[in-house]
């Protein structure tokens, strides 16, 4: 079992919901991290779909499926109990496109290319070539189109942030097509610069949202974030013995979250509104707010699990009697 993507996606939970909890803790300093999880998820999502099975149609339909049941059953719900409103946006925009959720519109899109690079055989043997190439395309766009008045480079709903999420994807895939030789081979200077970049990249946030001068070069925030994340593949790749070989109740609390990651996305919004509105203090707010997301998800994440079972069944019907049909 690959356990370090278990640990990584709940990391990455952790990270992206972490940052919308603003107003919760006694600084918003602390709540931090988002975009840190969102290229984490993004690079666990390449590793896990190296191995493309089957026709474009089948493949993109069972992950757009997985992605929108929660999205259309939580925006159904929270439509009702009025704190979504098709007077700020239309029903195809809450329940299609681009969605309240950025992460599905971006996953969506990205999983075309994706696809497209691991059934051509040129393209899933040179990942690298292909990353320097989407990067160079990246920096021409960034220095003749993109907007460096101010910083924005890392706000996650703007279309030009698919550039370092489709690098991410190709990374993690490129991780997996050389699992043998990067998995379990650990070295302590991973971990060390790992530490250093993670430092630097918080860094260099603050530095360009404070300082609009730097902003022509703000560039440099998505390079640092995407060195960052190489080092944290080859840390915790490198340490998947030793992760699968922790305490089985943190193993479980790790898997725990790391299947109910999207359900705790797309429940969190309203939450977090509303117990910040209740006006609790510091740490009664957090943990409230915390059980209460986790709990949503849970109950979302069985209610998906009950109809995605449901609709599974129905269509191995459907080709059983289509099979017999032919027989016939």
């Amino acid at each position: 079992m690959v356990f370090f993507i278990t640990f990584l996606r709940a990391i990455a939970t952790c990270l992206i919901t972490n940052s919308h909890y603003t107003g919760i803790y006694p600084t918003d300093l602390i709540a931090n991290g988002g975009l840190l999880g969102d290229v984490v998820f993004f690079a666990v999502s390449g590793y896990c779909l190296y191995h493309v099975k089957g026709n474009f149609f089948r493949w993109y339909g069972k992950r757009v499926w997985r992605c929108y049941l929660p999205v259309i059953l939580i925006t159904a719900f929270y439509m009702i109990l009025g704190f979504y409103s098709l007077e700020t946006h239309s029903a195809l925009w809450w329940y299609v496109y681009p969605t309240y959720y950025h992460f599905v519109a971006s996953i969506v899109v990205l999983y075309v290319p994706f696809f497209v690079v691991m059934k051509i055989d040129f393209l899933r043997k040179h990942i690298p070539l292909l990353m320097i190439g989407i990067g160079v395309v990246y920096l021409i766009l960034y220095v003749f189109v993109y907007d460096k008045s101010f910083y924005h480079i890392d706000n996650v709903r703007e279309p030009f942030i698919r550039f370092l999420f489709m690098e991410c994807m190709l990374l993690g895939a490129y991780f997996k097509q050389n699992d043998a030789r990067i998995r379990n081979h650990f070295s302590w200077w991973y971990l060390v610069v790992t530490g250093i970049l993670f430092v630097g990249y918080f860094a260099s946030k603050l530095l360009f949202s404070r300082h609009t001068a730097l902003a022509q070069v703000q560039i440099i925030n998505q390079f640092v974030i995407f060195t960052l994340l190489v080092f944290l593949m080859e840390s915790f790749s490198g340490l998947d013995g030793k992760l699968s070989k922790l305490p089985n109740p943190i193993k479980k609390l790790l898997t725990f979250l790391a299947n109910i990651t999207l359900e705790i996305y797309v429940v969190q919004y309203v939450l977090i509104d509303l117990i910040r509105d209740l006006g609790l203090v510091f740490p009664i707010n957090w943990i409230v707010l915390t059980a209460s997301i986790i709990a949503a998800a849970f109950a979302l994440h069985v209610v998906c699990r009950l109809i995605m079972r449901a609709t599974d069944a129905m269509i191995l019907k459907l080709f059983h009697n289509k099979k017999e049909e032919k027989l016939q």
